[in-house]
């Protein structure tokens, strides 16, 4: 009996476990826009993201700041140092609830929903309403991607003055103060 209740305590802690969904870093991306002098845009990524999505919706994003990438290493440094300030804030965070009926999609299903998350950056935090496409690839499977991209406002979070700071350094007339921000986020059980 005494082994039975064992097998069946394992049973239920296995299947809690499986229920917990975690970021795909490799094939996950969460990149944004900058336009420079008014007219140039540029794209740049975050090459890692932390995370879990758990079986009741719960979802937890960690970006660490230090993984931005432009392309240029000297900018990299820039926006680590002057915008970010990543050895004052190292990541940014995310949290949101995503309403648990979607983990219940077919194979290759998909829905969009808004969702109320909470981003944490630079020692400030913003509800934002995020456009999400959800599609359940497989049952090990979900990916979860913006329906439409979602506009920061860098002076929402005090970044502004790095703004300022980096177009000073770069000798640049403008750098835009609305940053267009989209994903595609892999969740594997």
């Amino acid at each position: 009996m005494v082994k039975g209740l064992f097998a069946g305590l394992a049973l239920v802690l296995s299947s809690s476990a499986l229920a917990q969904w975690q970021i795909d870093n490799e094939h996950s991306r969460l990149s944004f826009v900058s336009v420079k002098k008014d007219v140039i845009g540029e794209v740049h990524k975050f090459k890692q993201l932390k995370g879990s999505l758990s079986d009741s919706g719960q979802l937890n994003i960690e970006i660490p700041l230090s993984s931005v990438e432009t392309m240029i290493p000297i900018r990299n440094e820039r926006m680590q140092k002057m915008l970010f300030n990543t050895k004052l804030f190292p990541s940014a965070h995310l949290t949101a609830k995503v309403p648990a009926e979607y983990f219940n999609l077919k194979d290759n299903a998909s829905k969009v929903v808004t969702v109320q998350a909470d981003l944490g950056l630079h020692g400030v935090n913003k509800l934002l309403d995020v456009e999400v496409m959800i599609t359940k690839v497989s049952d090990n499977k979900l990916l979860v991607t913006s329906f439409k991209p979602v506009v920061i406002s860098p002076a929402d979070f005090g970044l502004d003055k790095g703004i300022m700071q980096l177009q000073a350094v770069a000798k640049l007339p403008s750098i835009t103060q609305s940053v267009p921000v989209s994903f595609v986020l892999t969740f594997t059980q």
